[in-house]
């Protein structure tokens, strides 16, 4: 038998003096689309090919409370992830997939206690004690106010129902994480190291300040929750900063729950953190270069063993492009497989260890962190933060310096604003050109599956289920037994949403395009300022754009920077935020006296959302009279369906100079202006 001294330095031991080695990452892709039974074939298959949890994708009616047959919600169904309607939909979407074994991730925020409801009532229907679920709901509200966008209600309600899942899981789903604080998108919407590190603990600060107001649970429970709080993390492309932050998180959280919230046990201050790595750095021009944008982002969440992800989902090459095909995500997998399995990553202890240079780095984003920290929490924590619009501000301000370093070449993106010379990719070749489309056959098949569920559920138990669950909403009694009784009742998600809008009202949050600025200047800028006062004198007024986000997609980032540009060289600009219905955009245009709309759409819905925007302006009788431009992830292939509608330029995300879309806003109103 070989000596321990013998024994190879770098594997790790066990108390016995066993080697061993760190156990891989829960490996998840992050998937759903089209239907529920779409979406259950390609779950199945991908835990088939070595998948080890699942992540759920939903479409963005479902994430903002509304049923798919909803007027709004049409253009939507199926687009971004997989539509549910009632437990109908989700006996399909689990059907031979045994949900007592699986972890499952929902990445759901507004309607997040009507999801959990909806599982739990899955398992009761199929005998399975609820004990045995294990996984997470995103839930994080914050974060949609201040990013992504699917909020329904204003943060103190929301916060509530945060909380109520907190206490019902502690004792009935022990192993659920009712919450998961969700940081990604901020470092999405812009947000700097600092700010995702503050703005992310500031969030778990103020859930964890309202379940000890509640005095629902005691000391041991709340311990116990704060053991169920996890964290969803962004990772990127600079990933020595990004291990130094994750490095840093782990640290903070420590210190916070030992030090302002006395836990005790150390099993329940431990930071478990999932990931997906950046997105918002991924380009549409060369898209092969996303692969190792991955790879390289990936790096940082899993080579330092001390604050390493618990679970990574990873984007795909193409998603600046469109949603990955099954292809494109069994490529992102084997990634994540051969980094776990091929490579020896895991029987190191941490590589770091004893870094001088890491060491400094992290200590000066703690130190940043919790001076950002205390600014937030002297406001009255996240929800003071949210409510005076500085956090939505800062956001902004983050997005608009980074978008002015790329365009003055100060932040250097390979085959966008260097280097844009290359090959054609033979990954965009083939029948479907590297892309993914919804079909109107699987909207209408959850159509169909709604309306059968409305024709066949006891109507007066389903609306008997609504008024207990609206008298829980305004007792302040728990609204997660009458959720679930909607679930039994086949209660639609629309109807669950609308009961508690009844109650709790709609938010519509701060934008915070207002006092922002580019960080360019010069002679092109000059020029461009020169030419809108020219054509001020033309038009008699100055040129205005109304900023528009038709439909459900809530991804801002777009169209807050473009506000923010217009603004900058001399337009007149009117940005009224995200989820607005088309006939509400054409409505703000005829009445503000517009000159040109720009709509922003990454949710694929471009071509019906831009016929609706159309139609409208042709029934207002201002077809004539405004421009339209659309930008967001649009193919090529549907550029003529857009022309053909009217649309007078498309931009994608290779239109990364800002300076350019606004010249092509200028010269259309010029021509428009002679004409």
């Amino acid at each position: 038998m070989t000596s321990q001294p013998e024994r190879q330095a770098h594997i790790l031991y066990d108390k016995a003096g066993e080697p061993t080695t760190d156990r891989p990452w829960i490996i998840r892709t992050y998937a759903g689309h089209s239907s529920a039974r779409a979406s259950n074939e390609l779950y199945r298959d991908n835990l088939s090919r070595g998948q080890t949890g699942l992540s759920i994708a939903f479409d963005l009616p479902t994430q903002c409370g509304y049923d798919s047959d909803d007027p709004i919600a049409r253009p939507e169904v199926g687009k971004v992830g997989v539509p549910i309607n009632s437990l109908d939909d989700f006996e399909i979407l689990f059907d031979q997939i045994p949900v007592e074994e699986m972890n499952t991730s929902m990445t759901i925020n507004g309607t997040a206690m009507w999801l959990l409801a909806l599982y739990v009532a899955l398992a009761r229907e199929r005998g399975v004690d609820v004990a045995e679920l294990k996984g997470t709901t995103q839930n994080d509200l914050i974060k949609e106010y201040l990013a992504r966008g699917t909020y329904i209600y204003p943060p103190e309600a929301s916060l509530r129902i945060i909380a109520e899942m907190y206490e019902f899981t502690l004792s009935e789903v022990p192993s659920w994480n009712a919450s998961n604080i969700c940081s990604y998108h901020l470092q999405e919407a812009g947000a700097t190291p600092v700010q995702e590190l503050s703005f992310a603990l500031a969030n778990a600060i103020s859930l964890l300040d309202l379940l000890k107001e509640r005095g629902n649970i005691g000391q041991a429970d709340f311990e116990r929750s704060v053991g169920r709080i996890s964290f969803f993390v962004n990772s990127g492309i600079r990933f020595v900063e990004e291990m130094c932050k994750m490095r840093a998180m782990t640290e903070m959280w420590e210190e916070i729950t030992r030090d302002r919230f006395g836990v005790q046990d150390p099993r329940y201050r431990r930071c478990r953190y999932g990931v997906q790595v950046n997105s918002l750095g991924l380009t549409e021009v060369q898209p092969e270069n996303n692969a190792w944008r991955i790879l390289i982002e990936a790096l940082g969440v899993t080579l330092s063993r001390d604050a390493r992800a618990r679970a990574v989902q990873l984007p795909a090459w193409n998603e600046a492009l469109s949603l990955p095909r099954p292809w494109d995500q069994q490529w992102s997998l084997r990634l994540q497989q051969i980094l776990a399995y091929e490579t020896d990553l895991l029987e190191y202890p941490d590589l770091f260890e004893g870094s001088v240079v890491v060491r400094s780095k992290v200590d000066a984003l703690k130190a940043e962190a919790y001076a950002e920290i205390d600014k937030i929490m002297g406001m009255g924590g996240v929800i003071g933060a949210i409510e005076n619009g500085y956090m939505k501000s800062a956001l902004v301000k983050s997005m608009s310096e980074r978008m002015s370093r790329i365009n003055a070449g100060e932040q250097l993106v390979v085959g966008l604003n260097r280097w844009t010379d290359g090959i054609e990719s033979p990954l965009l070749s083939g029948d479907d050109g590297g892309l993914f489309t919804v079909t109107d056959e699987s909207a209408q098949e959850s159509l169909d599956n709604l309306e059968r569920t409305r024709a066949t559920r006891d109507e007066a138990k389903a609306q008997a289920s609504l008024e207990a669950l609206k008298a829980a909403a305004r007792s302040g009694e728990s609204m997660m037994e009458p959720s679930i009784e909607c679930a039994l009742a086949r209660v639609t998600t629309g109807e669950w949403a609308n009961a508690l809008r009844e109650v709790f009202g709609e938010y519509r949050p701060a934008t915070g395009v207002d006092g922002q600025k580019l960080g360019l200047e010069g002679d092109r800028v000059q020029s461009l300022r020169d030419r809108i006062e020219t054509l001020s004198e033309q038009l008699g007024h100055r040129p205005r754009i109304v900023v528009g986000k038709p439909g459900l997609d809530g991804h801002s980032n777009g169209a807050e920077v473009i506000a923010v540009s217009a603004r900058h060289v001399g337009f007149d600009v009117v940005y009224s935020g995200i989820r607005l219905s088309a006939q509400e955009i054409v409505r703000s245009a005829v009445e503000e006296s517009a000159d040109i709309i720009g709509a922003s759409v990454l949710s694929g819905s471009h071509v019906a959302l831009a016929r609706q925007i159309m139609e409208g302006l042709e029934a207002e009788g201002a077809k004539d009279d405004i421009a339209v431009v659309f930008g967001g992830i649009i193919p090529q292939g549907d550029f003529a369906k857009l022309t053909d509608l009217g649309v007078e330029k498309i931009f994608t995300p290779a239109d990364y100079d800002l300076m350019d879309i606004m010249e092509s806003f200028v010269t259309i109103l010029e021509a428009r202006a002679q004409s």
